[in-house]
């Protein structure tokens, strides 16, 4: 099921202006900046070939980092939110971005896989992301809103994130609708068409004009995992799993599955819609009225097989896929440098 291009387009630029939290269920501590692939200098500083399979590109948002004319731009997206809330009947107060203190993720972060490993897993179950941070108190619109009734803090929702504002729970679209609606971001999506005009507006049909690379980008991702040496060593990985007592797991990528597998038939999320005729979107689910002693063991059980998963990759995986992924990118840029140039020129444009 497709959602509204636009509305994929508005989230992705509001996270890029720092208007609001963005969180993956599923992230994973990575330290290894220093140390790019060949195709990094084209994708983007965020780029990564993920050893389970798939690509991963990270924007950075917030105050921190940003140059003056991005800073700026994020200053007019927060006065036009202020101001459009007012019309709408609420308080909002306009925050510098220059304010916005460090995530309280930042550190869990930065931690070498192994340790963020033995502390938090692979961050699925271990933190919940469905709760704000003890660093959302110094904004002061989290006062404003929890000062509200819970009807008026619906209708504040609404005014300011649109129609995909209703806490955590599920967001569900006409499917004939989904593909060309006008939908409503509230506040926060209209300043940021505002200030960011085309570039938000616009934004998927301009990684549609790359689709064609990004399948390439596809294939090659099957090529490094059919890779003799990936092959081998991904053997190696799940007889190195199973003698740590996690036996059953073929690939890398199943491993992280089964624990989002396990949390989402705790919190009773379901990614597939049981509404014909609609498209559901979910939040981070939340932890409030889950059973706290299984919550207790799913994470138990998911830092432990972080662990061993994150040791057994040690023990020669990560090294085999390190030098398929290498030469199979240099092979890869070598044949598409124009294309990959176009790209990299195309995204500095936005």
């Amino acid at each position: 099921m497709r959602t509204s291009r636009k509305a994929f387009a508005l989230v992705a630029v509001l996270a890029l202006a720092g208007c609001g939290t963005t969180n993956d269920p599923v992230a994973t501590s990575t330290n290894d900046s220093a140390d790019k692939s060949p195709l990094a200098e084209y994708m983007g500083e965020g780029f990564k070939m993920s050893t389970g399979g798939g690509m991963q590109m990270t924007v950075r948002a917030g105050g921190q980092g940003s140059s003056e004319e991005e800073l700026a731009k994020q200053r007019k997206v927060e006065d036009s939110t202020a101001k459009c809330m007012e019309t709408a009947g609420f308080r909002y107060v306009a925050v510098p971005p220059e304010s916005n203190p460090k995530s309280k993720f930042d550190d869990a972060f930065n931690l070498p896989p192994d340790k963020f490993a033995a502390q938090y897993g692979y961050g699925i179950s271990t933190i919940d992301w469905a709760k704000p941070g003890a660093d959302d108190t110094s904004n002061p619109n989290t006062a404003i809103r929890n000062a509200l009734s819970a009807t008026a803090k619906k209708a504040y929702d609404k005014a300011l994130n649109g129609q995909f504002a209703n806490g955590n729970g599920p967001i569900a679209m006409p499917a004939d609708k989904v593909g060309n609606a006008k939908v409503d971001m509230g506040c926060r999506g209209k300043a940021a068409d505002e200030v960011y005009g085309s570039a938000a507006s616009n934004k998927a049909d301009t990684f549609s004009k790359y689709e064609s690379l990004f399948k390439d980008l596809d294939a090659l991702q099957k090529r490094i995992l059919a890779d003799q040496r990936v092959v081998d060593a991904t053997t190696a990985w799940s007889d190195c799993l199973a003698d740590a007592g996690h036996a059953g797991f073929k690939k890398p990528e199943e491993a992280r599955q089964k624990v989002q597998q396990k949390l989402d038939e705790l919190t009773g999320q379901n990614n597939t819609s049981k509404t014909p005729g609609k498209a559901t979107f979910s939040g981070p689910p939340s932890f409030d009225k889950v059973d706290s002693q299984k919550l207790a063991d799913l994470r138990k059980f998911e830092i432990e097989l972080a662990k061993a998963d994150q040791a057994c990759k040690a023990k020669g995986y990560d090294e085999a896929y390190k030098k398929a992924q290498y030469e199979l990118e240099k092979e890869f840029v070598t044949a598409n440098k124009a294309e990959l140039e176009a790209y990299r020129d195309g995204m500095a444009q936005r």
